[in-house]
C-alpha cells in the first residue's frame, strides 16, 4: 500500500499485560519491545502497552516514546481497557507481541486497522495453551505475522501452509554498545577487576544466564560437571537466574538443582535472578557461556549477549540457535539428543585452549554487531511498515 509521503507509521504495541514496559525486571518479550522501539523513535509514532506498576504513571511519555500502563491482572479488562485507548488514538496499525488470542480480539472491535502478531516463542502456539484449530483460526485473521527466526517460520508455516505469505522472519539483537568484548584491553582489565573482586581469580568460568525451568536444560549441566572437574580442576558453573522472572521464588525443580549442586559446592555457584541490564558484568568474566535448553527455543537472546562480549558459546542445535552461532566458528552446537556427551566434549576443547577461545570469542563479536543489533531489527522493521501501510 505505502504510506503518504511525510507520513510516519502510527503503531499501538500491545504487549501481554504481564509485566510493565519499560522495566528490567521482565521478560523477553517487553525486553524486545523495549529496545526495538527505541531505535524507532522520530520514524514512528509508537504507542506502547503493557502492566500498570506501582510508581509507575498510567501514561508516560519516555525517550520519545509514550506508554500507557492498566491493571493486568484480569487479562480481559486489561484488554478492553487497551482497546478504547486505541480508539482515541486511531492508529494505522496494531502490533500484537506474542498473544495469539489477541488478534481475534482486535479484529473484531477495530476492524479497519490492520493487527499484526508479533511471535517470540513457540510456548503460546501450542498445548496447554492453545489448540490447534483455536490457533488456526486466531493466525488466520492477523494481516501479518512477525517471526523472530526461520525455525519459527517453518514451524508455523509447515502446521498451516495457507500462512506462507503472511510470515516475516526479524532476528532478534543485542545492544552492542553496553558490551565490552574481553579480548580487548579494557575487557580484559575489567574482567580481572571483577574476578579479583568475587574472589574467582584464576577460576574458569562457565556462565549459565536464564530460566531456572526444565526446558531450559539447566540440569544437563551438573552431570556435565562432576566429571568435568576432574580434568579441569579450576572450573566454576556460575548459574545466574531464577524460575521466575524479577523473582527469587523457588520451584520443586530448583530445590532439585540444588540438591544435586551440594557435592559440587566448590565448582558451581548458583545467583539469583539479575536484571538484563547488569547482566553485561556477568558475561564479562566467563570463558564459556553454556545455552542446554533441551526443547525447541526460537532464538535464544543469551546466545548474542555473550557473542557481544567476545564470549563463545556452546548450546544445543535446537530451535533458531543453529542460525545464531556458526558451527567451530562463534561457539559449538550439540544435538539435543545428546546434550550431556557432546557438551561436555566442546567445553573440555574449549576450556583446555586458551587461544581456541579467543578465536572464536572474537568472531562472535564481530558477528553479533554485523548481524544481531537493536537497531539492525528496528530498521528491518520499519522497513515492513512502511511497505505494508
Amino acid at each position: 500500500m505505502g504510506i503518504a509521503e511525510g507520513c510516519i507509521p502510527k503503531v499501538a504495541v500491545v504487549t501481554p499485560g504481564t509485566f510493565p514496559v519499560p522495566s528490567p525486571r521482565s521478560s523477553s518479550v517487553e525486553r524486545v519491545v523495549e529496545n526495538v522501539t527505541h531505535y524507532l523513535t522520530g520514524q514512528a509514532a509508537l504507542w506502547i502497552f503493557g502492566k500498570a506498576e506501582p510508581g509507575l504513571p498510567v501514561a508516560e511519555m519516555r525517550e520519545g516514546m509514550m506508554y500507557f500502563r492498566y491493571p493486568g491482572g484480569d487479562k480481559h479488562r486489561y484488554l478492553h481497557l487497551v482497546s478504547r485507548k486505541i480508539s482515541e488514538l486511531a492508529p494505522n496499525l496494531i502490533q500484537i507481541e506474542n498473544r495469539p488470542r489477541s488478534v481475534t480480539f482486535f479484529k473484531k472491535r477495530h476492524p479497519s486497522i490492520p493487527v499484526w502478531l508479533s511471535l517470540h516463542s513457540i510456548t503460546y502456539l501450542t498445548k496447554p495453551h492453545i489448540g490447534a484449530s483455536e490457533l488456526r483460526k486466531h493466525l488466520m485473521k492477523a494481516d501479518r505475522i512477525i517471526v523472530n527466526s526461520y525455525f519459527l517460520r517453518n514451524y508455523v508455516v509447515r502446521r498451516y501452509p495457507i500462512l506462507n505469505s503472511k510470515v516475516e522472519v526479524n532476528h532478534l539483537g543485542v545492544d552492542e554498545t553496553q558490551f565490552i568484548c574481553r579480548w580487548t584491553p579494557e575487557g580484559e582489565a575489567l574482567r580481572q577487576q571483577r574476578l579479583e573482586e568475587l574472589g574467582l581469580t584464576g577460576r574458569k568460568i562457565i556462565l549459565y544466564a536464564g530460566r531456572l525451568i526444565p526446558i531450559k536444560g539447566v540440569h544437563h549441566l551438573l552431570p556435565i560437571l562432576s566429571t568435568l572437574r576432574g580434568r579441569e580442576p579450576d572450573t566454576l558453573l556460575i548459574i545466574v537466574g531464577s524460575a521466575f522472572y524479577g523473582s527469587h521464588r523457588t520451584t520443586a525443580y530448583v530445590r532439585k538443582l540444588f540438591k544435586a549442586a551440594a557435592r559440587l559446592s566448590r565448582h558451581v555457584k548458583f545467583i539469583p535472578f539479575v536484571p538484563y541490564d547488569q547482566m553485561q558484568a556477568w558475561f564479562q568474566i566467563a570463558d564459556v557461556v553454556v545455552v542446554p535448553s533441551s526443547r525447541n527455543e526460537a532464538f535464544g537472546l543469551v546466545n548474542v549477549e555473550a557473542m557481544a562480549a567476545g564470549v563463545p558459546v556452546v548450546a544445543t542445535r535446537s530451535g533458531g540457535m543453529g542460525e545464531i552461532v556458526e558451527e567451530g566458528m562463534t561457539g559449538y552446537l550439540v544435538r539435543p539428543d545428546r546434550i550431556q556427551a557432546d557438551m561436555l566434549d566442546r567445553l573440555l576443547r574449549l576450556l583446555g585452549d586458551p587461544e581456541l577461545r579467543r578465536q572464536l570469542g572474537e568472531a562472535s563479536k564481530v558477528r553479533a554487531e554485523r548481524h544481531f543489533t537493536w537497531r539492525g531489527t528496528a530498521e528491518r522493521l520499519l522497513r515492513m511498515y512502511r511497505a505494508y501501510l
